[in-house]
C-alpha cells in the first residue's frame, strides 16, 4: 500500500500541476469536468466543486493530505479585464475563486489555490514566474496557500521580451507566448518544449497549463513545512 502524502488535483485540465507533485514525492488524483484522455493519474469526472463537497460530506477526503485547486481563470485574468475588456471581446465568465475556497477551507485540509495574474481575489502568498526555473515562458502564476506556509521565491529579473506581436510592435526575445494563435505565438511543440509538457499536444490543455516546475518547487515545499510540523 502506497503510504506517500496524498494531493486531490481539482479542476486539473491535463496535469501539468499534478506531475510538478509527482515528482516531488506526493500520490495524486485529479478532478475535472471534461473528458482528459492525456492526464497521466486517475482522476474522476465531474463538477470539482460538487466532488469536494461529496468528499468532505462522506468523509473520504481524509484520504487526503493537501488539495489543489485551480479554478477558471477567465473572469478576472489580466487578459479578460486588460485587452479584452477594452476592445469588447470574449463574453462572461463565472468567477468561482470564493465558493472554491469556501470548500477548501470546510475540507480542514491544507490547501494551494492558484490563480494568473488578474484581479482574481486571493492572497499571493507565492507568485511564480518561469525565469525562476529557466522556463521558455514567464507564465506568472499566483497562489493562495491555507493551513501552511513557506517563503516568497525571490523574483528575479526577465531576461528580455515574450517573442511575437504586442500592440502593434513585433519583438524577439528568449520566452515564448504560450497562449492563442497567430502574432508569433508558440506552435504546440515550442509550448511542450518551455513549459517541460510532453504528454499532451492539445493546444488549448498547453495555453491552461501550469509549468509541471512550479508545483514541484510547491509539492517539495509543502513536504518539508509538513515535516517539521510533526518533527
Amino acid at each position: 500500500m502506497n503510504t506517500a502524502p496524498r494531493v486531490l488535483d481539482l479542476f486539473s485540465c491535463a496535469g501539468g500541476a499534478a506531475t510538478g507533485y509527482h515528482r516531488a514525492g506526493l500520490v495524486v488524483d485529479g478532478c475535472d469536468i471534461a473528458d482528459r484522455p492525456h492526464y497521466p493519474f486517475p482522476y474522476h469526472r465531474g463538477d470539482a466543486l460538487e466532488y469536494l463537497a461529496r468528499l468532505i460530506d462522506t468523509g473520504e477526503i481524509g484520504r487526503y493530505t493537501l488539495v489543489h485547486a485551480s479554478p477558471p481563470c477567465q473572469a478576472k485574468a489580466a487578459l479578460t479585464v486588460g485587452t479584452n475588456a477594452s476592445q469588447g471581446w470574449g463574453g462572461t465568465h463565472e468567477d468561482l475563486v470564493a465558493p472554491t475556497r469556501d470548500l477548501l477551507v470546510r475540507s480542514g485540509l491544507p490547501y494551494v489555490l492558484e490563480q494568473p495574474n488578474g484581479k482574481a481575489e486571493i492572497r499571493k502568498d507565492l507568485t511564480l514566474c518561469g525565469e525562476m526555473f529557466g522556463l521558455g515562458v514567464l507564465r506568472h502564476r499566483n497562489f493562495e496557500l491555507g493551513g501552511w506556509a513557506t517563503a516568497r521565491q525571490a523574483h528575479p529579473r526577465h531576461r528580455g521580451y515574450v517573442r511575437g506581436h504586442r500592440h502593434g510592435v513585433k519583438r524577439e526575445g528568449p520566452y515564448v507566448a504560450a497562449y492563442g494563435k497567430g502574432g508569433g505565438k508558440a506552435t504546440v511543440p515550442e509550448m511542450q518544449a518551455a513549459m517541460g509538457i510532453t504528454w499532451t499536444d492539445v493546444r488549448e490543455e498547453l495555453t491552461e497549463a501550469i509549468p509541471p516546475a512550479y508545483t514541484h518547487w510547491i509539492g517539495r515545499a509543502f513536504l518539508t513545512c509538513r515535516q517539521e510540523m510533526f518533527a
